[in-house]
This record gives structure tokens, C-alpha cells and sequence, in this order.
């Protein structure tokens, strides 16, 4: 395997014979330092890797201790008690379920969610629906309203 280092001689050789080769060492090299700061936290993997017994109870601490962390980097208001509730309704929601495999993909998706919010991939009102635990009506629904629908609900459905 040869090394995509500017600094050595087949790349330089390459480079002086044919100008086109550059613009590709360089779109190669910053695709490099993307992939090196995309998989930065690897939480999933991390987590995955430790001898734990109940790996849902160690994905809700982790959430919980980052839950200040996230509090201020997506400026809620909300107190802490109130959003560790809503992440403690969320895991409820699917505390019936008893598949080994399904609980341990639920759990890489916790990872990953998490990991999404504290690389700030999320914007903020997908963490508002998570803590007012808002649902978001889809398809026709969204634009149907009740008999006793106020003028304001009918302007706020844009």
C-alpha cells in the first residue's frame, strides 16, 4: 500500500507530471480528516466493548450525565428533573419488550442518537419533541382540525 502523504516521491512525481492529480489529493485528504472527526465520540462501539450486564441501564446513565452538557449546548430551559423524566418516559416506552436483539439494536440507536446530539447534528426542535414529548401528526392528519378549532390553530398549521 502506498501512503497518501504530500510528502512522498510517487505523489510528488505524480503531482509535477499531472496538475489534475492535486485537486484529487486534496479532496482525498480532507475526506480522510472528515472521516477522522464524523466517527470522533464512537459511542456505540465504546459502550459495546465494555463487560456490562444490563447495557440499557448503562446507556441511561451515560444519557443522564450528559444531560447538562446538552442542556446548555442546545440552550433549553427546561430543569433537569423535568428532561430526565422525559428520557426516563422514553425508555419506558419500551420497557416491554423482551427480544435480546431488538433491546440491543434499541440500545445502538440510543448510543447513536445521543452521539448525533452531542456532535450537534440534531437541531433544536427535534430535542424539544423528545422532552414535551410532542408527536408530530403525519400525512392528512397534519392538516385536519377539530370542529372547535380556534383561529390561531388554523394559521399555526403551516
Amino acid at each position: 500500500q502506498h501512503s497518501l502523504a504530500t510528502g512522498s516521491p510517487r505523489i510528488k512525481a505524480l503531482s509535477a507530471r499531472n496538475p489534475l492529480w492535486r485537486p484529487c489529493l486534496a479532496r482525498r485528504q480532507q475526506r480522510r480528516i472528515t472521516q477522522a472527526t464524523m466517527t470522533f465520540l464512537s459511542l456505540a462501539a465504546k459502550a459495546r466493548a465494555l463487560p456490562i450486564d444490563n447495557h440499557v441501564k448503562s446507556l441511561y446513565r451515560n444519557i443522564c450525565k450528559e444531560l447538562p452538557r446538552v442542556m446548555t449546548l442546545y440552550d433549553f430551559d427546561i430543569p433537569a428533573p423535568i428532561a430526565r423524566r422525559a428520557i426516563r418516559n422514553h425508555f419506558s416506552r419500551n420497557a416491554h419488550i423482551k427480544d435480546e436483539r431488538i433491546v440491543d439494536m434499541l440500545v445502538e440507536k440510543g448510543y447513536m442518537d445521543l452521539e448525533e446530539t452531542l456532535l450537534q447534528h440534531k437541531q433544536r426542535s427535534h430535542l424539544i419533541r423528545v422532552f414535551a414529548g410532542y408527536i408530530e401528526p403525519s400525512g392528512h392528519d397534519r392538516k385536519r382540525l377539530g370542529p372547535d378549532a380556534t383561529i390561531d390553530e388554523q394559521f399555526s398549521r403551516a
